[in-house]
């Protein structure tokens, strides 16, 4: 692929989930729970027609390329290059009717993230990162399309920070006490954010981001819009974040090391 052949292909499987999942949201639209006896974890149609259509147009242009979805598994993880789809992070908003899901693709080269975007089609927003930067594209204040460049923001005092996590309710009990720990040092905690959460870190409007339990699918087409805008992202251990697991995302490596041994305390 050329670059200019990349960045058309991207622009096309990032339309494919705008077309797909925006008619979906904000109707009358009802979710299958994956998780029956568990917590809800629901999954709708949008997911699965959206994924569908990113899928084949990954594996008709690309038929040597993998593919890791979460709603339809993976083939050929170890190739070379792989996508991973996440094709509704935040269907609990999305079904709620807030507008903070966001659809995420990302490109793994021999198992590293190289690439990723988080579209969300109802803000007309994207967030693109390829590790060494990245950029938001969406409304101006006229209604026009804009572009800028994202860039963290330089706060290294929890006592001045902003934390954002999905729900305390997705921890386990020794997790919690871990988050717990962060969030009772910082000036502001919010809860709620799912994938748009990092897409307001790296947009510098927030200081940190913790999770736990996440999918690769969740968390590495995020990672170079994070490390794109001057963030840092890894597990809770300090490592690498592309597995998924106990994530935490902060924008200035000073606080992340913080964050890190709260968390490890």
């Amino acid at each position: 692929m050329t670059a200019v052949d990349f960045a058309a292909f991207v622009e096309r499987l990032s339309e494919i989930a705008c077309e797909t999942i925006l008619p979906f949201f904000r109707t009358a639209l009802g979710a299958t729970d994956k998780n029956v006896g568990g917590a809800f974890d629901p999954v709708t149609e949008a997911d699965h027609a959206a994924e569908a259509a990113m899928r084949r147009l990954i594996m008709t242009t690309f038929p040597n390329h993998g593919i890791i979805g979460e709603e339809f598994g993976s083939i050929r993880s170890d190739a070379e290059f792989v996508w991973v789809l996440d094709p509704i992070d935040g269907t609990k908003s999305f079904i709620a009717g807030l507008p903070t899901w966001g659809s995420l693709i990302g490109l793994l080269h021999n198992g590293a993230p190289t690439y990723g975007v988080l579209v969300q089609p109802f803000t007309r927003e994207r967030f693109i990162g390829d590790g060494v930067g990245a950029i938001w594209r969406g409304p101006g204040q006229a209604g026009e399309l804009v572009e800028r460049k994202l860039t963290t923001r330089l706060c290294d005092n929890f006592t001045e920070a902003t934390l954002l996590t999905t729900s305390p309710l997705l921890y386990a009990e020794d997790k919690l006490a871990a988050f717990r720990r962060v969030e009772a040092l910082v000036r502001l905690s919010r809860y709620g954010g799912d994938c748009y959460a990092f897409a307001m870190l790296a947009a510098g409007h927030v200081d940190c981001v913790i999770e736990s339990g996440l999918k690769t699918y969740d968390i590495a087409p995020l990672i170079p819009i994070i490390e794109g805008a001057g963030g840092v992202v890894t597990d809770w251990a300090g490592g690498s974040a592309v597995q998924g697991g106990d994530i935490v995302a902060s924008g200035c490596a000073q606080l992340h090391v913080r964050a890190l041994k709260l968390l490890q305390d």
